[in-house]
């Protein structure tokens, strides 16, 4: 192989064989190639995944170092950089313009453990490199503040533009906004619906979130207001449907993924994540007990034709890191690491497959 054999015309042409395994097209069609350099008997180039969290990242650069190979002999030094830039339909002179995905975590019922899974799947997404946040929406219940052990936090103000605006708590790499910030934990706040649609209307416009891959928001259980309220200001990505694998859950999990899939709401519902799908004890590491039924929230994502997730251990961590103010994810219980690392990596899949094929996102407008 000589010196002119190898340029950046033929190694594109020798990546334009190398397919991305979630968007079924090859590379260099995506555009996710940059920054070719080579030597006598070198190569080196950047590919630009669709998200930090990608799970198969490992996979496209072996399959780009063996195209390379293929192309020009094995003796070639093959050096893939690898970065991500998260992809958005978002955008414009939308609402929160800077935020790539807002992506909504919604349960049918109380009790599944859904601002959970939403704490520790944004801490997940924020550990693979992303810019992550949680909007706390859950105005009758708020729970994130307790989570991240920031109950004594407050917001500072800021002005821009002649308004004021929130400022984030920053706590664990993720920016939290909640109205547990804003009414002690200790006073009974009686909402109505139109109030509690006012206070999220201001928790969405009113705060500096600054540039995020994904604002994750932590919905109130069930179907309601505060759902049409979110839907109506902003434009979602899509939605995550928590469950557990009791008939009673999956029962109402139903009706969450039916409002999100009404042709007037049409929010593409992204997955469902089964939790406490079973319980293993700190002492048996390898036993599972399926508690509350097996697989349920795996046959619902069959079912309705989505994606399941993940599928949420219940173990004594979990629920220690919630009430720590510590996300479990963060512990060294590397069963339940890993059980949120790999939902939050499908998570940020199926957040590139649908920002690739489906159209922008617009807000709701509903006639009611």
């Amino acid at each position: 192989m000589g010196e002119l054999t190898i340029n950046k015309d033929k190694i594109l042409q020798a990546l334009s064989t190398v397919q991305e395994p979630d968007l079924k097209k090859d590379l260099v069609t995506l555009g996710m190639v940059r920054d070719i350099e080579t030597g006598l008997d070198s190569v080196s180039f950047t590919v630009v995944l669709t998200t930090p969290a990608c799970p198969l990242k490992e996979l496209i650069r072996k399959e780009c170092t063996d195209a390379i190979h293929k192309h020009f002999g094995e003796h070639i030094r093959v050096n893939v950089n690898l970065t991500a830039d998260v992809t958005t339909t978002r955008g414009g002179n939308t609402v929160l313009s800077k935020v790539k995905n807002v992506i909504a975590v919604s349960s049918g019922k109380g009790g599944v453990g859904k601002s959970t899974v939403t704490a520790n799947l944004a801490v997940a997404l924020s550990r693979s490199g992303a810019k992550v946040g949680i909007l706390d929406a859950d105005i009758y219940g708020p729970s994130m503040p307790v989570m991240f052990g920031a109950e004594d936090m407050q917001p500072r103000i800021t002005q821009r533009d002649g308004r004021n605006l929130m400022m984030p708590i920053q706590q664990w790499g993720i920016k939290l906004i909640s109205m547990g910030f804003l009414v002690p934990a200790d006073s009974a706040t009686v909402w109505r619906g139109p109030m509690a649609s006012t206070a999220l209307r201001q928790l969405i416009g009113d705060v500096e979130w600054g540039e995020l891959d994904y604002l994750l928001i932590d919905m109130p259980p069930g179907t309601g207001d505060i759902h049409l309220t979110l839907v109506q200001a902003l434009p979602v990505t899509g939605a995550v449907i928590v469950t557990t694998p009791q008939k009673v859950a999956l029962a109402d999990a139903v009706k969450g993924l039916a409002m999100f899939k009404q042709p007037q709401i049409n929010v593409p519902v992204l997955g469902i994540v089964e939790n406490m799908a079973y319980f293993t004890p700190l002492e048996l590491p390898d036993n599972k007990y399926f508690l509350f039924g097996k697989d349920g929230g795996k046959q619902l994502a069959e079912k309705f034709g989505v994606t399941l997730l993940g599928q949420i251990p219940l173990v004594q961590g979990i629920r220690e890191g919630g009430d720590e103010g510590r996300p479990a994810y963060l512990s060294d219980d590397m069963l339940t690491r890993e059980a949120f690392r790999e939902a939050a990596e499908a998570l940020a899949q199926q957040v590139a497959i649908r920002n690739a094929t489906l159209e922008k996102t617009r807000p709701v407008e509903l006639k009611v």
